[in-house]
């Protein structure tokens, strides 16, 4: 089951290749709801090259970071009834102390400063969380029932899925304040330092580890949002991480390693390849697309579209 598969699905989506290729309305749904799915693979990767671009590493957890944060959606929905757009309130903040803590007194300090180290650990941590979430939730899929998982917004002839349509607008809209964030705050300010040239932003008085350890607490607060905003239209289980954090990685190597814009850009292209291979070829072949994206990628523009040339 891929992320436009799920039950949130738009109307008019499953139909033949022959009715796709003349149906210019089947045509449209088809490219907007690529853009719809792929806010919320922006949001998602964009926590993955703020790692990436400060630390130098790619957190092999991210998407078992991304599983815990939306069983921990789920729980607060069924256990306190607290809206899946609400717990952002929530979540967000929790995941960035996760994130901090998590790197500040154990990866931070078992990886003796070597990137190969944080590598090592952050397989380590999503093999471990996934096989707890495996004993204490087992291996079934879970989906939550909102009052607004049925409505739809009508667009001239097309038929827009609400929740998809709130989450895409939430994504992009905490995308920006994230690019403000970094581009405009004095910590901001510290992470493209610390991302730039480490030595220098010592010799300047940054506490490095300590910027490390905030963006590292962003990168997964992203996560936290992106689960609020995964629930009401996807599905949990101890394995739902594999398919975004996939999509992400591919984000991230398209939009260029470290690159806010290109994990933007990147983000909707992905959408919109999914969306039309699922169309074209069936939702078991759908993702093709995006596996060709990734390898011509490496074959022929491996710094990404908006990526730095070394």
């Amino acid at each position: 089951m891929t992320p436009a598969s799920n039950r949130g699905q738009d109307q008019g989506f499953r139909t033949s290749f022959q009715d796709s290729h003349v149906d210019p309305i089947i045509l449209a749904a088809a490219a907007i709801n690529g853009l719809l799915m792929g806010g919320i693979y922006t949001l998602v990767a964009s926590g993955l090259t703020l790692i990436y671009g400060v630390l130098h590493i790619i957190n092999f957890a991210h998407g078992s970071m991304l599983m815990l944060a939306m069983f921990g959606v789920y729980f607060l929905l069924t256990k306190a009834g607290i809206d899946p757009y609400l717990a952002l309130f929530i979540m967000v903040p929790a995941m960035y102390a996760v994130g901090f803590l998590l790197y500040r007194h154990m990866i931070g300090k078992l990886s003796l400063g070597r990137d190969e180290n944080i590598l090592l650990i952050t397989l380590g941590l999503s093999i471990l969380i996934e096989n707890l979430a495996l004993l204490f939730f087992k291996g079934d899929s879970r989906t939550v029932s909102l009052a607004y998982s049925d409505k739809m917004i009508e667009l001239g002839p097309l038929l827009l899925g609400l929740p998809k349509v709130v989450s895409f607008v939430a994504a992009m809209v905490l995308c920006g304040f994230l690019g403000l964030f970094i581009t405009r705050t004095d910590t901001g300010k510290a992470i493209r330092a610390v991302a730039k040239e480490r030595m220098g932003a010592r010799l300047v008085g940054i506490d490095v580890d300590r910027i490390f350890a905030v963006s590292f607490g962003i990168g997964l607060a992203t996560l936290g949002a992106a689960a609020c905003l995964l629930m009401p239209i996807f599905y949990v289980s101890p394995s739902s991480g594999h398919v975004f954090v996939i999509v992400a990685f591919t984000v991230v190597v398209l939009g260029g390693m470290g690159s806010f814009l290109g994990a933007v850009i990147g983000g909707l292209i992905v959408g919109l390849t999914e969306s039309f291979g699922g169309l074209f070829l069936g939702e078991s072949l759908g993702q093709i697309g995006i596996s060709l994206i990734f390898i011509l990628i490496l074959l022929f523009r491996p710094s990404g579209l908006f990526g730095d040339k070394r």
